[in-house]
């Protein structure tokens, strides 16, 4: 069975490769923006009202044929590694600034060009975060 995952944006950050990226968003403070596509803007209508976000996105740079972690000696599942089957990213960032079709956030651990495959708002409430 195969699935279709469309790319809604992308990611443009100061993050060039993996090595250069941290192991999780909130351990940095360097500023990302999220470029959403013309024909996916309207979904931003009403995302202003959340400080809080959590982005989907593809790790195409990650292999996709790795099941277990030889350095932690432990199933991939058991890893937060980019290498995985289905390479998912999957991190919660605080918004800074929405202008048209761009959001500017903090705590995205991704790197540039990453593909962005959903957006999900966060209530402050239910986050416990820093």
């Amino acid at each position: 069975m195969h699935y279709k995952i469309v790319p809604i944006g992308y990611i443009k950050s100061k993050f060039k490769s993996r090595d250069e990226a941290p192991k999780q968003g909130f351990l940095t403070e360097e500023v990302s923006e999220i470029v959403i596509y013309d024909e996916f803007k309207r979904g931003l209508i009403g995302l202003d009202n959340y400080k809080y976000l959590i982005i989907l996105y593809w790790m195409h740079k990650a292999k996709r044929d790795v099941l277990f972690s030889e350095i932690k000696n432990r199933g991939i599942f058991a890893t937060r590694s980019p290498d995985r089957p289905n390479p998912i990213g999957f991190a919660i960032v605080k918004v800074l600034s929405i202008e048209k079709n761009i959001i500017r956030v903090k705590y995205l651990d991704a790197i540039d060009g990453t593909p962005v495959v959903d957006i999900k708002p966060l209530a402050e409430e239910e986050l416990d975060m820093r």
